[in-house]
This record gives C-alpha cells, structure tokens and sequence, in this order.
C-alpha cells in the first residue's frame, strides 16, 4: 500500500491511498455452497439488469417468524441473475461461535460471508471484509437487508 498524497480539503486532510499493489481477495472461512434446489426462495430485489432471488432454509423462515434465533449452519443465498443466467451466489451462514474467528469489531453475530461463481467455484476477487462490514450496519435485523421480506414471506 504506497501512500500518494496528503492534502487538506475543506479544513480536512485527505488521504490517499493506492491499492493497486494490494488486491483484496476472498479470505479463507467456514461457508460453503448449499444445495440451491433445498432452499426456498422469499424475496426477489432487482437492481437495473440483476435480478437477485433471495434463498434460505425453511427452518430458517420458521424460527424468523417464531422470534427464535436462525438455526446453526443455516445460509441465506442471493443468486445473482444476469442476463437471465445465474453470475454468482453470496452465501452467508450461521455457524455456532464462528463470530469468534473475528476481531470483535469485525464480527456479524455468527455470521460468514463468501462468493461463490455461478459454477459453485469461490470467487476469490471478492473481499469478504467488505461483507461484514456492510452487514454490521442490520445488526437489528439479524444482518439481513431483506429481514423484513422473510417476515412477510408466506
């Protein structure tokens, strides 16, 4: 990581930093790709041309309604569509104490996170640190952003 500049910018310092050197890749962790065919799908969310098909258990759904806590081991998929071919899973899984493999400012409950191709293959250009980070902020929300449509799902 090289540093290219400092340089204030409204009374702020900016800082610039240049990645080019260091790509993020997928880190090492304990997800793995369901068997898509044993999920059910909830919720739909497009976005342009992706269309993206939200998937989990139904044992997850039922503790969600429940008020109980997401089973250990269950996964939550959206299935990225593209062009009408699937592009790529993200996969996030439960896993008893998996938060544990985190900094505590890092971790998403019990949560994981991982890519994976269309052809089940981890894609590892993705940084899964990004995941985490963008899933803390539904902390309330079990770290789903689509919580509230598998409350909903009938």
């Amino acid at each position: 990581m090289a540093l290219n500049f400092i340089k204030p910018i409204f009374g702020l310092a900016l800082l610039a930093l240049s990645f080019t050197n260091s790509p993020a890749f997928a880190e090492a962790n304990r997800v793995t790709l369901p068997d898509i065919s044993q999920l059910e799908h909830f919720s739909t969310v497009r976005r342009g041309e992706i269309t993206e098909h939200m998937m989990t258990t139904r044992e997850a759904i039922g503790a969600v309604k429940r008020g109980e806590p997401m089973p250990d081991g269950t996964h939550v998929v959206l299935v990225d569509y593209r062009s009408g071919e699937i592009y790529r899973y993200f996969v996030m899984q439960k896993g008893g104490d998996w938060g544990q493999d985190y900094a505590e400012a890092d971790r998403t409950g019990d949560w994981q996170f991982q890519w994976f191709w269309g052809n089940g293959q981890i894609n590892m250009d993705e940084n899964t640190q990004r995941c985490r980070s963008c899933h803390a902020s539904q902390a309330d929300n079990r770290y789903m952003f689509t919580y509230d449509d598998l409350l909903d799902f009938e």
